[in-house]
């Protein structure tokens, strides 16, 4: 007979922001749990910044590729995923920015409502508390050298105030300082325990790098705050380890069945693996699961095991959202010297972290009735190249004088053996890649897109139609923003009308009132069957309107406060 499935109180899986807070808090209450990540751990200095690095820096197991980016390309929309022990906070912006109170709508969705909200802010503010207590979210320290020395987050504000709209200093969950010090690039942190990885940190290096991995461990990602509590009180944590079969047993425990990615162990602490290296498939036993795979990846997992999980809500799948993300690059902006000539004006995208200042737009100033957030984008430093290389042919047209000069000097038998005017010529005034400026959006469009499975493929229909005036809104913004800084809007006019990208999904197990509103009820436990619960964004039922990530930990907090209070099973 083979051996009996190992038992943990909780299983947890993932480890972004609904599966590292809920962990932490079962584990801190005496609880034994086991954290199933399907991606590899990332240790300070582990992300990728060549293109040889990047090639592998993707997530397609089946073609051997066990990066962090999993990119999803549905029918109209295209989805950004993280895969690593942290989840999305590896590469997230570290906003942490609560849900407007106006927000939590109530609609019916039984007739021709999109969104139903059976929590409100004031159920979530003790939650956003807690959570902002452990990651001690800072604004940009702006007013400290050479923080005081970003362009773009200065731009930002002075568009806001040329455009009559309030803007702010988001907190980000980033260390400026280490303690007791004052803010500066660069200073190493001291932990009171190690952290998961057992490695050195240091303040942040203001590269703009915190959309593809922060290789200074500056940011205060899930795997140096919750999942490394998580740790230090007993959870187990592994990694390169996919859950893929949910199963309920006869005496009301569940099982989880998983996939060990056994070509992506290598090199990791053996505290971050399974200890059976050599198995492919696992099966452990749990008096409760708490799914926390992300807003792709949880009603994925429900979807496949549909079968196996009788009377699952018809809201499964249901309510899907891309918070209203939108892109667009500010380019050639200008400022007006004092004799009146106008000149690039600079603005440094990877100068600083990637996010630091946040423009609202309100309800009564949007075009559509739904308020959004515009906020600046830096991008490392690397990228900058890519954005000069269209304008080297006219760089160097414009330097043709003197390389036309120095061709004839060379013929006539003359040579300088200076050159370093000259190369800085050929350079241009590099305004393409200094004088120009990413920016996001994101708010509040209609939650109306749909997973379904197609075989075991997840598809999503989901389109811009019913968005389309809110999306129009946000482009207009974006064009008044690159005006109030003398530049221009480079974007799609397709985009966001016809088709779309985001990395804040939300929905598709959207918490409801009763089964026939959600999948879950507003602690996170799945009607219908005890001991199964879903804690991440996938429960959100409509966008956030803000960066979510503070709201999914807000509600995964609510989730273990429920799980640990013992309240009564919802109804089926």
């Amino acid at each position: 007979m083979p051996d009996a499935p190992e038992r943990f109180d909780a299983v947890v899986v993932g480890s972004g922001f609904g599966g590292a807070v809920t962990a932490c808090r079962l584990a801190e209450a005496g609880q034994d749990v086991l954290v199933l990540e399907r991606g590899r751990p990332y240790p300070p200095g582990a992300f990728p910044r060549t293109p040889h690095g990047f090639k592998a820096n993707f997530w397609a197991p089946d073609e051997g590729l066990y990066g962090v980016f999993d990119i999803r390309s549905f029918d109209h929309l295209d989805v950004v995923l993280a895969s690593g022990l942290g989840g999305g906070s590896l590469i997230y912006a570290n906003v942490m920015l609560r849900k407007d109170e106006r927000t939590f709508v109530r609609e019916d969705v039984l007739d021709g409502g999109y969104e139903d909200w059976p929590v409100t802010r004031a159920d979530l503010d003790p939650h956003y508390d807690r959570v902002e207590d452990r990651l001690r979210p800072v604004r940009y320290p702006l007013d400290h050298a050479p923080f005081a020395a970003t362009p773009k987050t200065h731009a930002m504000l002075e568009a806001a105030g040329r455009l009559g709209l309030e803007a702010e200093l988001p907190r980000l969950a980033v260390r400026f300082a280490a303690d007791g010090e004052d803010p500066a690039p660069g200073r190493p942190l001291a932990e009171r325990r190690p952290n998961v990885h057992h490695a050195a940190r240091t303040t942040c290096t203001l590269v703009g790098e915190c959309d593809v991995g922060c290789n200074a461990g500056a940011k205060d990602s899930l795997d140096f705050t919750y999942l490394s509590d998580a740790q230090h009180a007993g959870a187990t944590l592994r990694t390169c380890c996919e859950a893929r079969v949910l199963a309920r047993r006869p005496d009301g425990e569940w099982t989880v069945t998983y996939l060990q990615h056994r070509p992506a162990r290598a090199g990791h602490r053996d505290d971050l693996l399974d200890p059976a290296a050599a198995a492919d498939r696992r099966t452990v036993r749990a008096g409760r699961v708490v799914l926390a795979a992300g807003a792709v990846g949880s009603p994925h997992l429900l979807l496949a095991n549909r079968a196996g999980l009788p009377g699952l809500s018809s809201q499964l799948g249901h309510r899907v959202s891309a918070n209203g993300d939108a892109i667009a690059w500010i380019r050639d902006t200008t400022r007006l010297r004092e004799d009146g000539v106008r000149v690039p004006r600079y603005l440094d995208p990877s100068h600083g972290p990637v996010i630091t200042a946040s423009i609202t737009v309100p309800a009564e100033r949007s075009a559509s009735g739904r308020a959004f957030h515009v906020q600046d984008a830096g991008a490392p430093a690397f990228t900058e190249w890519w954005w000069h290389g269209l304008d080297v042919p006219g760089d160097v047209w414009h330097a043709r004088r003197r390389l036309l000069m120095r061709v004839v000097d060379r013929l006539r038998g003359r040579r300088h053996s200076r050159v370093s005017g000259l190369l800085s010529a050929l350079l241009g005034t590099a305004s393409g890649s200094a004088a120009m400026m990413p920016v996001l959006a994101m708010g509040r469009d209609f939650p109306d897109g749909r997973y379904r499975l197609d075989g075991s493929e997840l598809q999503l229909d989901w389109h811009a139609t019913r968005s389309r005036d809110y999306y129009r809104g946000v482009r207009s913004s974006f064009d008044q923003v690159a005006r109030a800084l003398g530049g221009r809007t480079l974007a799609d006019p397709r985009h966001q009308l016809t088709t779309g990208l985001t990395v804040h999904p939300v929905g598709g197990c959207p918490m409801g009132s009763d089964a026939r509103r959600g999948v879950v009820d507003p602690w996170g436990r799945v009607f219908g069957h005890p001991g199964l619960h879903v804690a991440d964004g996938s429960t959100l039922p409509g966008p956030v309107g803000p960066n979510p990530s503070l709201t999914i930990a807000a509600f995964a907090d609510r989730v273990a406060d429920a799980i640990l209070d013992a309240r009564p099973s919802p109804a089926t």
